[in-house]
């Protein structure tokens, strides 16, 4: 941008949302205009940038993350593996490129009176957004003098292309009407309209008074006081994910109760008597179990040993020479390399805390020698005193109820209790000392290698579909993604006074017109079947832009500015997701007919299923992340100078490639990684 003289129109760059994504590519375009500032030749100035920072809840902490939410919402990741910052603190201010990790600033508060945390404690959620607010803060304090940023609370209703170029935004507030030469779509979570079943649901209770169902959505934006459920009564819950936990506390410590140590060291809770009374339930039936005591420094990740990339390119090359097409069977060939990875943790952890370091370290060579080798590793175990030792199985894990039949709902409640129990006694364990967690632990640390077999149409469609999403997705989510052990420790202490029921697994949730409310009840449990009169599903909805409430989606997609991403396969298959289209990195959007936008980007929730796992929410210190590196990668290119005139070429076109699955010309798999 240097050699543009001080008078020069600015670029305009409008971010739309402002939650951890939106913030990230804000922290990157400081970062990168402030490096050209200070290359620009002497005597010259930048030309001036002016970003706007869009928001319809709260700009510099979004919906989600807004900083007037309750305190009981808490994160699922330790505060020393947070940050937003895209370098670490140097001496100087905190500023775009250098500052705290949200551990580090909830220390540095701590000194100054407020709560402290441990590297390895949970922080409610109110508390990040209170630190994404002061890292907005501290970038718009620390611009170089050449970019501006305009915050503006209001909903962008519509989004067109301008008369000559660029883009006008419509909004629901003053000024109503914005240009902006480039746009990022960073809107985060959804609000989507009913699915069939809750459809029937919400008629039923047009048809029935006093009764209620709340859709899925973020629990803060749930009304759950006691006009819609009142103390005594009974509530259902639908889903027993973290969305669950946040439900659950909302009804009892929302509503003035108390969790306290008994005298025989169990936690207790200490009822205000406004509670209702709990009874949930879900397909596995089993409460998303606890994530392990983080035992892992902040830029630890395990390093793949089998479901690596050369892994991946040689499954494509052997898929491409079998059947023409290069996409993977994730079954058949992403898995297993998975399961091998989450195997060898688990038996090497083992061989650590009972041998030692350097026993383990020649068991594991030996060990990831035979699994290369597809050898039979009965004797090696054996050796290592492992022959007792249950192997590790994941779809077990997930679903320990199977199809047992329980004769009671007491029978249910005690072997639940008995596998609650067991897992916190493997989550104290650790994720480096504890050979369970350390094993589940490796879901979440190989997530960028599952990305290169799995984005922009990596897998057949029927893998995708079928296998991917419905059979593997459910279980790495329970497994991998867990709340805090306090969050499940107080669940146990609900469930033990009588105020939580989980019904059992197989949960069916219906309507009974006679009685006039929701039936409860698990097939594999006699006697489970409870009636409820509010009926709370608590899980977050799916992106799908084909279902997405929100003015401007409804607006995009209707006049053809995006559309779905399609993946195709051989022999004419296709799966038609609800994730926005866009390339690879940069991440441009595509539109209805297969044109890269090259002035419009998307990036996070909106373009899940395009890509994987959008939903992470900050970087983690010490480490080059794809979160920052997609905000990284935008900030680049919306920075590239506008042509004046702008060029007439056609956009590049991005046609679904049959067979090959990466839906744009000459992208390279593993791009997006």
């Amino acid at each position: 941008m240097s050699g543009y003289s001080s008078d020069t129109r600015p670029l305009i760059i409008a971010v739309v949302g402002s939650g951890p994504r939106g913030i990230s590519v804000l922290e990157r375009l400081a970062v990168r205009a402030t490096a050209e500032a200070e290359r620009a030749a002497h005597g010259t100035t930048p030309r001036p940038v002016r970003i706007h920072l869009v928001d319809a809840t709260e700009v510099g902490a979004g919906r989600v993350w807004r900083t007037d939410q309750d305190p009981w919402f808490t994160m699922n990741t330790v505060i020393s593996q947070v940050t937003m910052y895209s370098g670490a603190p140097d001496g100087g201010p905190h500023r775009p490129g250098a500052g705290p990790s949200l551990g580090e600033w909830i220390a540095q508060r701590a000194e100054a009176g407020e709560e402290p945390l441990g590297p390895d404690d949970y922080a409610p959620r109110v508390r990040y957004g209170q630190y994404l607010a002061d890292v907005h803060r501290n970038i718009v304090d620390n611009l170089p003098p050449h970019v501006e940023v305009v915050p503006l609370t209001g909903r962008v209703t519509a989004l067109r292309t301008g008369a000559d170029s660029g883009y006008l935004l419509s909004l629901d507030t003053a000024p109503h009407l914005l240009e902006a030469d480039r746009v990022v779509l960073a809107t985060g979570h959804p609000v989507n309209s009913p699915d069939d079943f809750e459809r029937k649901m919400l008629a039923f209770t047009g048809r029935t008074p006093g009764t209620h169902y709340l859709c899925g959505d973020s629990a803060a934006d749930m009304p759950l006081g006691e006009d819609t459920i009142p103390a005594g009564g009974t509530v259902g819950i639908r889903g027993l994910g973290l969305s669950f936990y946040d439900v659950m506390l909302s009804l009892t410590v929302g509503r003035g109760g108390e969790f306290d140590t008994g005298e025989d060291g169990e936690l207790v809770y200490r009822a205000s008597g406004r509670e209702p009374r709990i009874v949930a339930g879900s397909r596995s039936g089993l409460p998303i179990p606890a994530r392990g005591r983080n035992q892992k420094r902040p830029d630890f990740s395990h390093k793949a040993l089998f479901l690596t990339a050369d892994a991946l390119r040689a499954a494509r090359a052997a898929r491409l020479k079998e059947s023409g097409g290069d996409q993977l069977d994730f079954a058949a060939d992403v898995l297993p390399l998975l399961l091998q990875e989450v195997e060898h943790v688990y038996y090497v952890t083992h061989v650590r805390i009972s041998r030692g370091r350097t026993a383990a370290e020649a068991f594991a060579d030996a060990h990831a020698a035979a699994l290369r080798a597809g050898q039979e590793r009965g004797p090696l175990l054996s050796a290592m005193g492992l022959d007792g030792v249950p192997p590790i199985d994941l779809d077990a894990l997930a679903r320990p109820f199977g199809e047992t039949r329980f004769a009671s709902g007491e029978e249910f409640r005690e072997r639940l209790l008995k596998v609650v129990d067991e897992d916190l006694a493997a989550a104290a364990l650790g994720t480096l000392d504890g050979p369970l967690k350390s094993a589940l632990d490796v879901l979440r640390d190989i997530r960028n290698v599952v990305r290169e077999a799995v984005d922009y149409g990596g897998l057949l469609p029927e893998s995708h579909t079928g296998f991917f999403h419905r059979r593997f997705l459910p279980v790495n989510a329970l497994l991998s993604a867990g709340p805090p052990m306090s969050r499940v420790e107080q669940l146990r202490a609900l469930i033990r006074q009588g105020l939580v029921e989980v019904a059992g697994p197989g949960t069916d949730f219906g309507t009974d017109e006679r009685a006039g409310g929701f039936r409860v009840v698990s097939p594999q449990v006699a006697g489970s079947a409870r009636l409820v009169h509010t009926l709370i599903d608590a899980r977050i909805p799916t992106p799908d832009l084909r279902r997405d409430t929100s003015p401007l989606t409804q607006q995009l997609v209707a006049e053809g500015m995006v559309r779905p991403y399609v993946i195709d396969g051989p022999g004419g298959s296709r799966h038609v997701t609800g994730g926005m289209d866009v390339t690879v990195s940069p991440f441009h959007v595509v539109n209805a007919e297969g044109r890269a936008q090259p002035d419009l980007y998307a990036i996070g929730i909106p373009t899940e299923h395009t890509r994987w796992f959008t939903q992470v929410g900050s970087s983690r210190p010490g480490v080059s992340t794809l979160f920052y590196r997609d905000a990284d990668a935008i900030a680049v290119d919306a920075l590239r100078p506008v042509e004046q005139p702008r060029p007439a070429a056609e956009p590049v076109i991005i046609p679904h490639q049959s067979g090959s699955g990466s839906g744009v010309v000459g992208a390279r798999r593993g791009d997006s990684a």
